[in-house]
């Protein structure tokens, strides 16, 4: 079955974009663009909210139109033109190219997202993402740290109610400075401990 994989760039202080939705603090260079170029390509899909998937389209589509353009732009225009998207919105009548429009998160219809084949299912967008987080349809967080303190503005992860457990599976430092951490859902954290406490 495909997993439900949440990528995102943060900052180092937990925030996807300063107060007035600023994301001029990234840090991505060659190396980092190709990285993600390399990953997404692997997507069956991306997967957002309206906001998310509109500021993507009014610049991907003909990105490599632009003269200005470096080869991992070039390339990741014609990636994300390509490569299939499902948006979550009430309000978007429709999509361009390889666009689904979809209004509700229900969990039934994502499970048979994931059984269907093909590669796994990225998803991105803070909103999005906690609902997807709430509803236990995470399986994969890969964190992009940029090494920058912003001080305000939209956090990745809202407040819950409970704890999720994570296993870290992987960890990359990048040269110029982004670390990335990608951590699996953890189905087996406590039992050792509720054990322990049993035979005390």
């Amino acid at each position: 079955m495909r997993k439900i994989v949440l990528m995102m760039s943060v900052s180092l202080d937990g925030f996807i974009e300063g107060p007035n939705r600023e994301i001029d603090w990234h840090r991505v260079d060659a190396e980092l663009h190709q990285h993600f170029n390399n990953l997404i390509r692997g997507f069956g899909a991306l997967m957002s909210g309206r906001v998310t998937y509109e500021l993507m389209a009014s610049y991907w589509p003909t990105a490599d139109k632009d003269p200005d353009a470096s080869p991992e732009e070039v390339e990741f225009a014609g990636i994300w033109r390509n490569i299939p998207k499902v948006v979550f919105s009430r309000t978007l009548e429709r999509g361009t190219g390889h666009t689904t429009v979809v209004r509700e998160v229900v969990p039934e219809e994502i499970m048979a997202l994931k059984a269907q084949e093909g590669g796994d299912l990225a998803l991105g967008g803070a909103d999005l993402a906690a609902e997807f987080l709430r509803l236990g349809l995470v399986d994969e967080i890969r964190l992009y740290v940029h090494p920058v303190l912003i001080g305000a503005g939209k956090p990745l992860f809202p407040e819950a109610e409970a704890p999720t457990d994570l296993r870290l599976v992987e960890s990359r430092t990048f040269g110029n400075g982004v670390a990335l951490l990608r951590y699996e859902r953890d189905t087996t954290a406590g039992a050792g401990d509720t054990a322990g406490a049993g035979g005390a």
